[in-house]
Formats: C-alpha cells, structure tokens, sequence
C-alpha cells in the first residue's frame, strides 16, 4: 500500500480535485486520479514533470513498448502544451484516453500519433516510415521495403475514401468506425489488453488507499 502522511493526503486531494475540475469528461474518479499522482511520482521523485526519457521508461515498463518513433509520438500526443515535458494533469488526462478512452477519443489520439509532421493528413511517407519501424524484418526477405511498400498500398486502398493518397482524419475516422481493427494500423500505440489489465490492477491497489476521498464523487 502506498501509505502518505496528512499533509501530502491534503496535497494530493486538492491537486486530484483541480484535475477532476478542469477535466469533465475524465474516465477516472477522484480516488484515481489521487492514485495516478502517486504513480507519477514513483517516476519523478520530485513529483513535477516527466522528462522524455522518464515517460519511455514508463511505456517499456509497464506497456512494453520499445519502438522508439511511436513512443516519441506517444509522448508528445500526452504533451498538450509542447514543452517536452509530461505536468501531473497531462499524465491523467492522458492516461485518460490511453486507457479508458471512447473510440472517438481513441481515434482523435492514433491520429495524432501517426500524423509525424503535424499537417493533419497522414502521407505514404509516414505510412511507410511507422510500418518499416514497427514490424519485424525476416531473414529471409531480400528486400523487406518492399513489403512495407505494399502494406501502405493496401492501407490507402481501404483507408483514401476521397483518393488523394493520403489519409484526413475523415478517412481515418470513417475507416475505424467501419472496421476498428484498424485504429492501430500503423502501429502499436495503446495498451494491449494483458499490460492495461495489469495496470489497471495497480491503479486499483494504490487507490485503495484513498477510500476517505471516494465519498465526493
């Protein structure tokens, strides 16, 4: 259990209380929230903001992600304010999509991902470049390009309803919410569903020892 004196009991519940209040449509309670800020700092001890390398850490550890061009995208989808650095309440709102989010919320956050150049259309090139990173090369291919080539053609066949070989969000949208398979189709950048049930477990266990709180949500 994670035991906290009074005084960082009354600094975690105004800071969780802040948090609840600036975000309305947050996928975790109060006592959560309180607990997500204690795990946080279990990655900063100073307990201010996550550094780039501090939130790979965090993926690696706990979502087993080692691709490095996704969990770069990853962190600056958390890092709303693009200072390169992860505050307390980007964590929990992040954690917030990452975790438990809608498919609307879901889709909105993948695209980010995938949009490497912040134009708002996801091109061949990126395609090509996610695809190259994230799967494993056999021995046996003389020219696994060439693969990928052909994975990102058959991507824009399903996934370019207006033709323009690149995918809008409108594409993207409309093709996972017709096949939601989709949704991480160039690569792993939510939880799988064996590492979010194992953090969900933690996030239960530290918030157990909130239950004073849980009586004001």
């Amino acid at each position: 259990m994670y035991i906290m004196n009074g005084l960082n009991r009354k600094n975690l519940q105004k800071d969780a209380d802040d948090i609840c209040k600036g975000a309305p449509t947050l996928h975790f309670n109060r006592r959560e929230v309180q607990a997500l800020l204690v795990l946080f700092k279990g990655f900063n001890n100073k307990g201010e903001k996550l550094d780039r390398n501090q939130f790979r850490d965090f993926l690696q550890v706990w979502f087993s992600m080692t691709e490095d061009l996704l969990m770069d995208r990853v962190f600056r989808a958390f890092d709303t304010d693009s200072d390169s650095y992860i505050n307390t309440k980007e964590w929990v709102e992040g954690l917030s999509v990452f975790m438990r989010g809608t498919l609307d919320e879901k889709i909105d956050y993948t695209f980010k991902v995938y949009d490497l150049n912040g134009d708002s259309y996801i091109s061949r090139e990126e395609m090509f470049q996610m695809l190259k990173n994230s799967l494993v090369k056999q021995p046996t291919e003389e020219d696994p390009d060439e693969g990928v080539k052909d994975l990102v053609e058959t991507a824009l066949k399903k996934m370019d309803f207006d033709h323009d070989s690149r995918l809008s969000f409108a594409d993207f949208k409309q093709a996972v919410v017709a096949e939601e398979l989709l949704l991480e189709a160039f690569g792993p950048c939510l939880p799988d569903e064996k590492s979010l049930e194992v953090y969900e477990a933690k996030l239960a266990d530290v918030a157990m020892d909130f239950t004073d709180f849980s009586s004001k949500n």
